[in-house]
């Protein structure tokens, strides 16, 4: 009975690390090209010049955050460094770090220029 308990004890250690490392292999390195805008209006006011005023209403007085509208892919990523991203709201950037699933952990956001 205690070698079953030990064997069932193991599978259980087992698992949880496999699952640790298959959630950290899922974030992936790289950058994405997009708009930052808010996550109630998403693309619809990325682009436009007259919807910061409108994100920033939204993110102070109904909860929204600030988010990537990435133009490669057509996909709204949520942005784990808020204070960043308010500094470009309605600008076109590019955004590097890791992406897991709809969410990035930014290490840097910079201003695109125009050609």
């Amino acid at each position: 009975m205690r070698r079953n308990l030990a064997v069932i004890a193991l599978l259980f250690s087992l698992c949880a690390l496999v699952g640790a490392l298959s959630s950290q292999a899922a974030a992936v390195v790289g950058s994405w090209n997009g708009w930052i805008t808010d996550d109630l209006c998403k693309e619809k006011g990325a682009t436009d010049p007259e919807h910061q005023k409108c994100a920033m209403k939204c993110v102070g007085e109904k909860g929204a955050s600030f988010v990537l509208f990435n133009t490669g892919d057509k996909k709204t990523y949520k942005l784990d460094r808020q204070d960043l991203a308010k500094q470009h709201l309605g600008h076109e950037v590019t955004i590097t770090g890791k992406v897991d699933g709809n969410m990035i952990m930014v290490d840097s956001i910079i201003k695109k220029t125009p050609k």
